[in-house]
């Protein structure tokens, strides 16, 4: 017989981001946090890129309009031969993808590295926007295809923005 518990934390006792806090539904299995993600509607496995991919989600959700409906987490894709899986895709009412979120954990340092990871990526998407984020820092910017160009933004755009 597996015992398991579910209870919400108070966000204090989980490491502080730079993002709005939510009430998370935490709980464990097997000696292991999972947390309840409210988009894939199923308990996910807690490592520190869930924390900082939840926590951006409900940001996005809960300060800059996207609809809940709208958000795909990890969604998995074909670039050339090989399947990947990005952290966040925003997607228009009519289904075209808007945005794309690269998420690190708080530890990790958004470096050339990663941008050049969610450029890759966005290869099989031409968003106009690419946000990474560690929980930390945000960095932002929109592409230019015409003249083969991106600009850094102050600020996550907002869903009524990109419609």
């Amino acid at each position: 017989m597996r015992i398991f518990c579910t209870f919400t934390l108070p966000l204090s006792s989980m490491e502080k981001l730079n993002l709005p806090s939510f009430q998370a539904n935490i709980r464990y299995k097997n000696n292991k946090a999972e947390i309840f993600d409210e988009f894939r509607k199923k308990f996910i496995v807690l490592t520190p890129e869930e924390w900082v991919r939840q926590h951006f989600a409900h940001y996005m959700v809960n300060k800059k309009q996207y609809p809940k409906g709208l958000l795909a987490l990890e969604y998995s894709f074909m670039l050339q031969t090989r399947k990947k899986r990005l952290d966040i895709l925003a997607f228009s009412n009519n289904g075209k993808p808007l945005l794309v979120v690269e998420c690190k954990a708080s530890t990790v340092n958004i470096n050339q590295k990663v941008l050049d990871q969610i450029a890759r990526y966005n290869f099989a998407f031409r968003v106009q926007y690419l946000i990474v984020t560690n929980g930390i820092q945000h960095f932002a910017c929109k592409l230019d295809y015409d003249l083969l160009s991106y600009q850094f933004i102050k600020d996550i755009p907002s869903f009524t923005e990109l419609i």
